[in-house]
């Protein structure tokens, strides 16, 4: 609790005191034996002042700048009217279970930001810095690209880099929402954020401070509240009108039946106090907003940044996830997938494609000779030849050996097989004899299927965008089960697919991870980066961006999204419900002030239990 809070617990406490004591004095009879009524108001108007100096304050500084009509207006002369019509002790009690619940929600509010703060506390304090065989901690800032820092076991990895020497275990809880912590070695990327594990680590800085990671996420935690749900939005314009209208109406119910039919002022004044008690709009000013934040706190602790609440409404109105291929549904990097042999082994007909490849560096010849496992013979190679568009041809063991696709096949005069697939094929022939192919492939990444069903399963369509070649895009989403693919586009083409598939219904949320994404991540409704492995300008472009490029993040963040709109709805019903019924009431004259404190306390403490709910999210 803040210090801010405490001293408004205090003064609440010193003022309940004093009232219970004037309260038992009152029903003890004791102040009616007072000679001057005046007395009893002035006695009941101390525990008033001391508790509520700050609402009136607010009141008179908001009038005086003319934004007359807020929550501190309608308590003020609510308050005021009923000891005006000798109403002490409900004036007294409406102000100090205002203010409860004004505590209540302030706390409420900070635990919902503590709740992401603390998540989100990996701001890194130094960076250690060799100076003549002594580490020197110095300011993360300072820190030039191309430096080498050392990180000790404990501490915190203050920029992004490559380990240049030592091995540890890193824990990227803050960053990904992952407990398993990840091996690093040298030559591997590291971001800003983690906490290294056992052993020292020496790295190279790829980054300046203010272009880490750690510095991007914090900027997207401290931008996301600017922008706001459509929900939020149309709030905060009904409070702007709400409040003058049930101000006038209270005025009006005031002041017309005694007019009318010449009724008790006092009985009316009272019904108008009732009414504009009741009236507060503050469960609805304090648990919607709440409701979004701790929404994106739960998809934060997920490894999921949401840029804004309105970008988790949209989500929770997913009709259609667009997908681009490489990078997002697959590695990106060439594997050998299949070895059909004709008259030989597979490990032979491998053997002759990595001795054929030993001297390109092609990525398909390097991802034979990963395939094969160790280095090739070279001494059984004589007259390698290259041949642009189709492959090589070599002298191995004294016989000519074809490695290449079908043109080559073709051109060689050796009869081969027609194979269709979504990867590269690679023949290979001795002299005219055909020994069978081996086919290249990108490979889906794991855990992708399991995404894309559960994506399915939300209600969602799931397609597929790509410039790669209709094969290849074919065969990823035939592997998937995709509902549709466009394949050979160019960044503008993807735009345009986008274009047309906004109009089908429900959000269009596209996923990338690279420098050409990011027209298309700005055009959808959603755009989803990579945060681990995509582009800066992807990350930048995106609305969400999941840390660890896990895709079954996709659906949890739907989840998170449609749990989080379901309590911002109940708790607008709940709300306008309870006070439009029991402001009616009010108006008949069959509810007392106790009851207006419900309607407005009770039902804002209500609500904001309600939105609590999502800071338990997992």
């Amino acid at each position: 609790m803040s210090g801010k809070q405490k001293k408004t617990l205090y003064r609440i406490i010193t003022a309940g005191v004093i009232y219970i004591l004037l309260l038992v004095l009152h029903f003890a009879g004791a102040l009616e034996k007072l000679p001057y009524k005046a007395i009893e108001c002035l006695l009941f108007l101390v525990p008033y002042i001391i508790v509520g100096y700050d609402v009136i304050a607010r009141a008179v500084k908001n009038i005086s700048h003319g934004e007359v009509f807020d929550e501190n207006f309608l308590m003020l002369i609510a308050t005021v009217a009923a000891f005006a019509i000798g109403e002490y002790t409900e004036a007294v009690a409406v102000m100090l279970l205002y203010q409860v619940g004004e505590l209540f929600q302030s706390y409420a509010v900070g635990k919902s930001r503590k709740s992401i703060s603390d998540m989100m506390d990996i701001v890194p304090e130094y960076a250690n810095i060799e100076e003549d065989g002594e580490l020197v901690q110095v300011d993360p800032d300072d820190v030039e690209i191309d430096s080498v820092i050392v990180i000790k076991p404990g501490e915190r990895v203050p920029l992004d880099g490559v380990v240049t020497e030592g091995e540890s275990m890193l824990d990227t809880a803050a960053l990904t929402g992952e407990s398993v912590p990840r091996r690093v070695a040298p030559g591997d990327s590291i971001v800003s954020g983690c906490i290294n594990g056992s052993g020292i680590l020496k790295v190279r800085v790829i980054r300046a401070f203010e272009d880490s990671t750690v510095t991007r996420i914090l900027e997207l935690v401290e931008n996301a509240a600017s922008k706001k749900a459509k929900t939020e939005n149309f709030i905060t314009r009904f409070a702007k009108y709400y409040t003058p209208v049930v101000t006038i109406l209270a005025l009006l119910l005031a002041v017309i039946p005694p007019l009318a039919a010449g009724g008790d002022w006092g009985d009316w004044i009272k019904r108008a106090c009732i009414f504009l008690v009741i009236s507060c709009p503050c469960a609805l000013v304090i648990s919607v907003p709440l409701g979004f934040f701790g929404g994106i706190g739960a998809a934060s602790r997920a490894g999921v940044l949401v840029k804004g609440s309105n970008y988790l409404e949209e989500m929770a109105k997913l009709g259609t996830v667009v997908f681009d291929k490489t990078g997002t549904l697959t590695n990106g990097v060439f594997k050998v997938t299949e070895i059909v042999p004709k008259s030989m082994r597979s490990d032979e007909l491998l053997e002759l494609a990595a001795l054929c490849e030993a001297y390109s560096n092609h990525p398909i010849a390097l991802s034979i000779q990963e395939a094969y496992g160790r280095s090739p013979q070279t001494d059984r190679v004589r007259n390698a030849e290259e041949l642009s568009g189709k492959g090589v041809a070599a002298d191995i063991d004294g016989q000519l050996i074809f490695a290449g696709n079908g043109r080559l096949m073709a051109d060689s005069g050796v009869a081969f097989d027609q194979v269709s697939s979504g990867g590269t094929v690679v023949h290979v022939a001795r002299k005219d004899e055909y020994l069978g192919y081996i086919v290249i492939s990108d490979t889906v990444k794991d855990g992708v299927m399991e995404a894309v069903s559960a994506v399915r399963a939300a209600g969602a369509k799931c397609v597929m965008l790509t410039g790669d070649r209709k094969e290849a895009a074919e065969s990823v989403s035939e592997k998937l089960g995709l509902d549709g693919y466009h394949a050979e586009l160019l960044p503008g083409d993807k735009v345009a697919e986008v274009e047309k598939l906004l109009r089908d219904d429900g959000t269009l949320a596209f996923v990338g991870d690279g420098i050409n994404d990011a027209p298309v991540l700005a055009r959808a409704d959603v755009g989803i980066a990579m945060g681990s492995m995509g582009s800066d300008a992807a990350i930048e472009a995106a609305d969400i961006v999941i840390m660890d490029d896990d895709l079954n993040k996709i659906p949890v963040t739907v989840n998170i999204a449609r749990k989080t709109v379901k309590i911002v709805r109940e708790n607008i019903v709940f709300a306008l419900g309870v006070k439009f019924a029991v402001m009616l009431l009010g108006a008949l004259g069959h509810a007392d002030l106790w009851l207006a404190v419900f309607a407005d306390v009770g039902v804002s403490v209500i609500a904001i239990l309600n939105s609590l709910r999502m800071l338990k999210t997992r």
